[in-house]
């Protein structure tokens, strides 16, 4: 007498978010190349080889995981480069922007930041070096603007001005826990009055 096949579960999109939430935040404190699939099963509760039900290997983990933040952050930011704001309001968009990326996806974020110079260089990951110069590209483009209408300041150096306020940005995933004191929002308005105003008293 024939056995009878188990039925197929599919996996829940709930739980596949949660596996990949995980995962997210194993790759953020170990690195990409240092965690294995096992440590992230572990993490989830879980045996390794039940781990390739859901995914075909971590490889494919990180790529959800980096193009479903940079799919939402585009998102956003085209929403804002659409919006025909002038420099300044376009500058204290993107920021709020960044910030609530950030709470979203705090974990992807750091991997990105530690990892995608090296990923980039995987035709896998190309989409990473495409985004990259397409940020540069909008920030750039704003600053420049805003020069020319006379909102910044003409001496401003466009190429420096920019690398601080991505790194002043981009770096607060390092510390940044949602949930915590300030809002995404207070945050940006707090960073965004130091950026354009500065911290010294004027008289």
């Amino acid at each position: 007498m024939p056995t009878k096949k188990k039925p197929q579960v599919t996996p829940t999109p709930e739980r596949r978010r949660e596996l990949l939430a995980t995962a997210a935040e194993v790759f953020a404190a170990q690195g990409y190349n240092a965690t294995t699939v096992r440590r992230i099963a572990d993490e989830a509760g879980m045996l390794a080889g039940s781990l390739y039900y859901h995914f075909d290997s971590k490889e494919s983990m990180l790529d959800e995981i980096l193009s479903t933040f940079l799919d939402e952050l585009w998102q956003g930011y085209d929403a804002v480069l659409a919006a025909g704001l002038g420099p300044r309001e376009t500058i204290e968009a993107l920021v709020t922007e960044s910030f609530r990326e950030i709470d979203r996806h705090r974990p992807a974020v750091a991997i990105y930041q530690k990892e995608s110079r090296h990923l980039a260089t995987q035709p896998r990951f190309a989409y990473l070096a495409d985004s990259q110069t397409k940020f540069e590209k909008a920030w750039l483009g704003t600053l420049e603007r805003g020069v020319a209408e006379g909102v910044f300041r003409d001496d401003l150096d466009i190429r420096l001005t920019y690398r601080f306020v991505r790194d002043t940005v981009w770096v607060a995933a390092s510390w940044y826990r949602p949930g915590g004191h300030h809002s995404p929002e207070e945050i940006a308005r707090q960073y965004l009055s130091m950026v354009l105003d500065g911290i010294a008293l004027r008289i």
